[in-house]
């Protein structure tokens, strides 16, 4: 029987089954501002939770802190006590051109720079969003009028290797991936999505991410302006309720 789980120190009728997943707890309570009724059931450690409704829905927002192992935990317990569909809202730096400040971008899939998704998966085994909730930010995005890419991110553990140092010691590995990574068409650089997919298909829960560029990590400048949170927000929001209006069937 599930019981109140040790992180993020919620339980059974905590949360519902959509979880918006931002990383920043002080992010918590702006998503939270979008939904009906949201009220604050949970703080620990990175974790903050609230819980509200769109459209009558059970919504929940729970932070997960920065990088992959608080959100692998995050998922793993909200898992444990009903949640079952994860949209990660979050904001990136951008790795090409075209995808410029307050854009969007909705993940197809991620490149696993980190190091919890290997814990989890073989390296040979990519880390793909669900489908269906992915096309439903797609849609979301469509519908409100918000400029959107769809495509691969990549995931990493050091922020601070965005930037360039050539005091770093692994410097030239590090430009050398980056410029690979342009050259393949990989859209925008965060910190938690190859946990939260490793651990959904693992688990087989639904997880898509959606995020927005407030920097340009491919001119090595990490923060720019935090600009399209609310557009993402917004988006993530929507695709919640394609999703469940699906859901009903």
């Amino acid at each position: 029987m599930a019981k109140k789980q040790h992180h993020i120190d919620c339980g059974p009728g905590d949360v519902g089954r959509y979880v918006l997943l931002p990383g920043d707890p002080g992010r918590v309570p702006v998503v939270a501002a979008h939904l009906a009724n949201a009220r604050q059931v949970a703080r620990n450690r990175e974790y903050t939770t609230y819980t509200g409704e769109v459209d009558g829905i059970k919504v929940s927002v729970t932070s997960t802190g920065i990088g992959c192992p608080s959100a692998a935990i995050a998922v793993e317990e909200l898992a444990r006590i009903g949640a079952d569909t994860f949209i990660r809202v979050g904001t990136a730096g951008s790795l090409q051109m075209n995808v410029a400040l307050g854009d969007l971008v909705i993940s197809t899939a991620t490149v696993r720079d980190d190091g919890t998704s290997r814990q989890y998966l073989p390296i040979s085994v990519p880390a793909v969003s669900d489908f269906h909730l992915t096309m439903a930010l797609w849609e979301a995005a469509q519908k409100l009028g918000h400029r959107a890419h769809l495509g691969v991110s990549q995931t990493k553990d050091a922020f601070y290797t965005e930037e360039d140092d050539p005091a770093l010691p692994r410097y030239e590995e590090i430009r050398r991936d980056w410029k690979a990574y342009q050259k393949a068409n990989v859209l925008a650089s965060s910190m938690e999505s190859a946990a939260i997919f490793s651990v959904a298909m693992i688990r087989r829960l639904r997880a898509a991410e959606i995020l927005a560029i407030i920097g340009s990590t491919y001119s090595g400048e990490m923060i720019v302006k935090k600009v399209g949170i609310d557009e993402m927000i917004a988006t993530a929001i929507e695709a919640i309720r394609i999703v469940a209006a699906r859901d009903k069937g």
